[in-house]
């Protein structure tokens, strides 16, 4: 569809100054939020993580939004 055409050859300076602050914004949270979950999970012994450790920092590292999305929400088990 021509949509899709536009948004394969979009780049940075094709973005209004809204849009890459909103872009940033993004990252940055996304950024932070898998260093939040990374950080949980280093700290917390393994007997209160559902799975293995390595698999999660693995999915965590792998998909900065869904990965401490499902280690937030499955990953941990209750204290």
């Amino acid at each position: 569809s021509a949509y899709d055409a536009r948004m394969k050859n979009r780049r940075w300076r094709d973005l209004s100054v809204r849009g890459r602050i909103a872009l940033i914004v993004f990252m940055v949270l996304t950024l932070s939020f898998a260093v939040t979950a990374e950080a949980d999970l280093a700290r917390r012994p393994g007997s209160q993580v559902r799975g293995r450790k390595r698999l999660w920092a693995g999915l965590i590292a792998g998909n900065w939004l869904l990965g401490p999305s499902a280690y937030f929400l499955v990953g941990r088990k209750s204290r």
